[in-house]
């Protein structure tokens, strides 16, 4: 078992630096088939994996709820496999956050469908910024502004908000700065079910987006406020493992981000470089099943840090 749990964090590391990383390249490679796969949580709640961030598909009575759309050319093959699952029209996209592999199919999407974000990431969204931490290839790409702001959001929330009512009633919630300053968290109360995105990709160190507000300081206080605000929750969605995660799991990933904001920051205080960091570094042991860090991520978020403590 736990060498499964091993697998499916390096599987999640992998998938987060790499749809990052191919929607920042977008346009300069060769198409490649897109195939989606669909995991059934709940008789109205699906997760569709592959292309980017997980996406989650709520059917409700009215019309279908997305929430996040992966990356450039992966908005259709999204559409097609709704399709197979329901015949009724999707009418709203919530993105858990700005980045492309989670964004960037909403301009596939008909422009009647209402898109709903924190505000911050609507801000973020104008400018689609580069990932701190993933390297690019020529200057960074804005799908919506290569499509005259078609997917843009039109609705936003700060803390707090409610769609839908009764059994389809989605609650949307923002407890701080983390992957970005803007990571949405998306709760269907009736099934019990939160899409977390990538402020919880997995289990793994976190991409620590500065360049969109995200914070190495202020996650795990983030993730912490999750765990402790979001009440009935038995299934957690993350932003690109292959399995969903618990609670219990959410509690132990804030514990552990703010173990390691911990260490760095004692290692700051020490004079220490960042390299110095990085090379000492290593996964607690108790922290099983979590991936082996990428020695890039790894001084990206030490560095962000860093910067912070300033």
């Amino acid at each position: 078992m736990t060498r499964i749990k091993i697998l499916a964090a390096l599987v999640a590391i992998a998938c987060l630096s790499l749809s990052v990383a191919a929607y920042q390249q977008a346009g300069r490679g060769q198409a490649q088939a897109r195939v989606v796969d669909v995991d059934k949580l709940r008789d109205n709640l699906y997760v569709l994996r592959g292309g980017g961030g997980n996406t989650a598909i709520f059917i409700a009575a009215n019309g279908v709820v997305v929430v996040d759309t992966k990356n450039p050319g992966w908005g259709q093959p999204i559409l097609e496999k709704i399709k197979t699952l329901t015949d009724k029209p999707v009418t709203t996209i919530i993105n858990t956050h700005t980045h492309g592999d989670h964004v960037s199919g909403n301009v596939e999407f008909p422009a009647t469908v209402e898109v709903i974000v924190h505000e911050n990431t609507k801000a973020n969204m104008m400018e689609m910024r580069g990932a701190t931490g993933i390297p690019q290839q020529g200057p960074p790409t804005n799908i919506f502004k290569e499509h005259n702001g078609l997917g843009l959001p039109k609705r936003t929330f700060k803390d707090k908000m409610s769609i839908g009512t009764g059994n389809d009633r989605i609650d949307l919630f923002y407890f701080g700065r983390g992957h970005t300053n803007g990571d949405a968290w998306v709760l269907f109360p009736a099934l019990r079910v939160v899409h977390a995105g990538d402020i919880f990709a997995g289990k793994n160190l976190p991409l620590l987006d500065a360049n969109n507000g995200g914070s190495g300081v202020q996650i795990g206080d983030s993730l912490a406020k999750a765990a402790n605000s979001l009440k009935n929750v038995e299934t957690i969605i993350t932003g690109h493992s292959m399995t969903t995660m618990s609670m219990a799991d959410l509690r132990e990933y804030a514990e552990f981000n703010k173990e390691f904001l911990a260490v760095v920051r004692e290692a700051k205080k020490a004079g220490k470089s960042v390299d110095d960091v990085a090379k000492t570094w290593k996964m607690p042991a108790k922290y099983t099943g979590y991936g082996a860090p990428q020695e890039a991520r790894l001084k990206a978020n030490i560095q962000v840090i860093y910067d912070e403590l300033k």
